[in-house]
């Protein structure tokens, strides 16, 4: 943002110099990233006026003039252009001038002719780009004023960074209230009087709003008898030193009000709108609309529209259509001043890819109840610049008028905030310097009552911070904190996770970070059908959220295959979503860790042959994990959807699922790109974290011997072992029981189909005692009945 510092200058009554203006704006959060010294290069060059003009001898386009400089100096300077005249006032470079291009202006020779100057065209003032001639000026400039003050360019560009949350800052209105506030100094109040002749308004526009919704206020004037063309200079030079272009002046108006209000407005030719009505509305499906550009747009349903009886003729808030543009045969103008809904503007703003000076701000936040002003202020200089009669009254639409807000502050919070006393009375006076309006006051505190242009300002936090910021943030008192020397003890989580990635890392797997993100089909392929999708993907490949990690594990594995990476042992953390039936926690979000091995267990070499990994490689991944969180894990047959039948397996503990590992089901691996073979497992981190046993229990050396015995026992094929396990373990053996381990799996004739033994080895020991044969054998015995009575099974001799 570009603000003019004498545009600035019209609007406060004692404005500092440039350089302190910037440093007290900069200080106050409105940092000023640059100036930009107009006229620089013109200094010594000023209003000139011929007196005469004679050809030079022996040349065909020199002509020698006489030049009035002012101060009673004539000056002999000699001049190849030809679309001057004797009384013409043209810009005059002196001796010892340097113009804006480098050239250096010296006393010179021209066919044996002195010349003691120069006089210019405006691109060699850098003023335009037209050098087709000398930069004639207006007569009534008086000679030897400073062409940089005849032409308005004795002002300074400050290059504002105006932060999103503040829009009000986006107007020379705006900062002109910061400087205010900064300096204790009045605003100076704009001419707004608007005169006003012939028909009401009313019976020459009608407008309706069919989107209250998206647009909450909307107005218009009428200007007849308007005389398009150029605009003063003084008008100019302000548009010039912001950025902006001219373009006449009935555009140049609205432009200067935009740029003195922070207000965006549109001027249509009253003759072009169809119906004499304008509509606010949605758009059509596939309507189409010449935007200013020059380029045809298809419109979406969700862009808002100014319309009239029959066609689109603008994108509301964003830009102007071609079909309604001011032009050289305007007579009859309408002047449009709204508001309209931030966010539908940054949606069509992006959608088409406009970012124009109107939707800057009407995407930020403008000030409803900024709309009757700026109308009033543009009417004011149209009437002023073009000599055109305004219509009585404004045609103002308002289906929802804005419900003014106010924000309570106690006086005591603003020294407990920011850590330094401030005087209730100091609070109060920056306050109302912003335009905050007090009401309900006592010695504690006040209501303050919220200007409609500080859309930023809804909290106590909020108020606080404004007085900081106009305080100044170096008058608060540097402290120390206290703190204590204790170190950052890790939490639990961060305790488990520590834990899991170095066993993973022990174990040979690389952990990969992927999107939360992914391809839907990939889901479905791992039998996850319940997803969550994303409104605004980057692609259609990323359309949901990952309800598990295994797809780009599984996605990982096949890029590294396919440039020739066959062994390939990865792990991932991170969280899932899923879909929660709550309403006030639609997301079921959790935190898993997951893994996927595939190749051969260790390199080929002369004397053995690669081995490809199995089952058991990725058992053995979770047990190492699981033993270096302490847990105690149980195995039994799983049934996920996307592992073989054959090798499905579930791991508990502590009565919670912890996951589920196995071989990757053929049709999976099939829609992967992935070959037979391939292992993966994903366990839930919350349930780890649940079931970890971080600090080890050592035991001493066993004082006592051990005693050893089999135990077979038939049962059925689908019984898992660890049934039996756990009853070997339970309150049947007394406490004696201290381990007890699978050694034979036998299945054939001799057990009869679908049957099975499984013979155990138990190991019974006492802590305080040697054991007698005929305990052992009476807690032998016990477990075999506790066998037969909890799982049905056989002792087999």
């Amino acid at each position: 943002m570009r603000i003019s510092y004498k545009w600035l200058a019209d609007l406060v009554e004692e404005l500092p110099d440039v350089s302190e203006l910037a440093d007290k704006l900069t200080h106050a959060g409105l940092e000023v990233e640059g100036l930009e010294r107009q006229g620089e290069g013109l200094s010594q060059v000023v209003v000139g006026q011929v007196l005469s003009k004679e050809p030079v001898a022996g040349s065909d386009k020199l002509n020698l003039c006489r030049v009035d400089v002012g101060g009673g100096d004539h000056l002999s300077i000699v001049c190849g252009a030809a679309n001057y005249g004797v009384g013409a006032k043209v810009p005059t470079a002196l001796v010892g001038a340097v113009l804006p291009g480098g050239l250096r202006i010296e006393p010179r020779k021209l066919r044996g002719v002195d010349s003691a100057g120069m006089l210019c065209s405006a691109k060699e003032l850098a003023l335009d780009e037209d050098a087709s001639g000398l930069m004639l000026l207006d007569d009534a400039l008086a000679v030897g004023t400073p062409i940089a003050k005849a032409l308005g360019l004795d002002d300074v560009a400050l290059e504002l960074n105006a932060t999103p949350n503040r829009p009000d800052w986006l107007s020379h209105l705006g900062v002109a209230r910061e400087v205010v506030a900064l300096t204790g100094t009045r605003l100076v109040a704009q001419p707004v009087a608007v005169r006003e002749s012939g028909a009401d308004a009313s019976s020459l526009v009608s407008i309706g709003i069919e989107r209250p919704d998206r647009c909450g206020r909307y107005a218009a004037r009428v200007a007849e008898g308007v005389r398009f063309g150029p605009s003063p200079r003084w008008l100019r030079a302000r548009l010039e030193t912001c950025g902006v272009r001219s373009l006449g002046n009935v555009i140049d108006v609205t432009n200067y009000v935009l740029l003195e209000t922070g207000h965006p407005l549109h001027a249509f030719d009253l003759d072009r709108v169809r119906g004499s009505r304008i509509v606010v509305r949605g758009a059509h499906a596939g309507e189409k609309l010449v935007t200013l550009d020059g380029k045809e747009r298809t419109l979406d349903p969700d862009d808002l529209v100014i319309a009239d009886a029959e066609r689109a003729l603008v994108l509301a808030g964003v830009m102007g259509g071609a079909d309604a543009e001011v032009g050289e045969g305007t007579t009859r103008v309408l002047l449009e001043s709204a508001y309209f809904d931030p966010a539908g503007i940054r949606r069509s703003s992006k959608r088409h890819g406009l970012h124009t000076e109107s939707s800057h701000r009407f995407e930020r936040g403008a000030d409803p109840e900024a709309v009757a002003y700026a109308l009033d202020r543009a009417a004011h200089l149209l009437g002023e610049l073009t000599g055109c009669e305004i219509r009585k009254g404004a045609v103002d639409v308002r289906p929802t008028p804005r419900q003014p807000s106010s924000v309570a502050l106690r006086y005591s919070r603003v020294g407990a905030l920011l850590g330094a006393e401030v005087e209730a009375r100091d609070s109060r006076r920056i306050l109302v310097s912003l335009g905050f309006t007090p009401s309900e006051e006592t010695e504690e505190g006040a209501n303050f009552g919220v200007p409609s242009f500080r859309t930023d300002v809804s909290r106590e936090a909020d108020l606080v911070e404004e007085i900081a910021r106009i305080r100044g943030y170096d008058s608060i008192p540097p402290a120390v904190p206290s703190a204590s020397a204790r170190p950052a003890v890790p939490s639990l989580d961060e305790q488990v996770l520590a834990r899991v990635r170095a066993a993973m890392s022990g174990c040979g797997l690389d952990e990969v970070i992927n999107l939360s993100f992914g391809d839907p089909e990939d889901f479905a392929h791992l039998g996850e059908a319940a997803l969550l999708p994303i409104r605004n993907p980057l692609t259609v490949n990323l359309s949901a959220m990952r309800p598990t990690l295994l797809a780009g594990l599984l996605r990982n594995l096949a890029f590294n295959r396919n440039r020739q990476a066959a062994d390939v042992r990865l792990y991932e953390q991170g969280r899932v979503f899923r879909p929660s039936p709550a309403v006030h926690e639609p997301v079921d979000e959790s935190w898993h860790v997951a893994g996927v091995i595939a190749g051969s267990r260790a390199g080929g070499s002369w004397a053995a042959k690669p081995e490809p990994v199995d089952f058991y490689d990725a058992k053995g991944v979770l047990e190492a994990m699981l033993a270096s969180l302490g847990i105690e894990p149980t195995w039994e047959r799983g049934d996920a959807p996307c592992l073989h039948p054959r090798s499905a397996c579930r791991v508990s503990a502590k009565g919670r699922v912890l996951g589920q590992l196995g071989e990757l089901h053929p049709t999976v691996a099939e829609a992967f790109g992935l070959p037979r073979g391939v292992f993966v497992f994903e366990l839930s981190m919350g349930n780890l974290v649940h079931a970890a046993h971080l600090l080890p229990h050592y035991e001493g050396v066993p004082r006592f011997p051990a005693v050893l015995r089999d135990l077979a026992a038939v049962v059925p094929s689908d019984l898992p072992a660890e049934r039996l396990r756990g009853v070997l373990l339970g309150p049947a053996g007394e406490g004696l029981v201290e381990g007890v381990e699978l050694f034979d799996v036998y299945e054939g004739p001799q057990v009869g189909p679908g049957r099975k033994n499984l013979a155990f080895a138990i190991r019974y020991r006492a802590k305080d005692r040697t054991l007698r044969d005929d305990e052992i054998d009476r807690v032998h015995q016990s477990l075999v009945a506790a066998l037969e009575r909890e799982v049905g099974a056989q002792l087999r001799a």
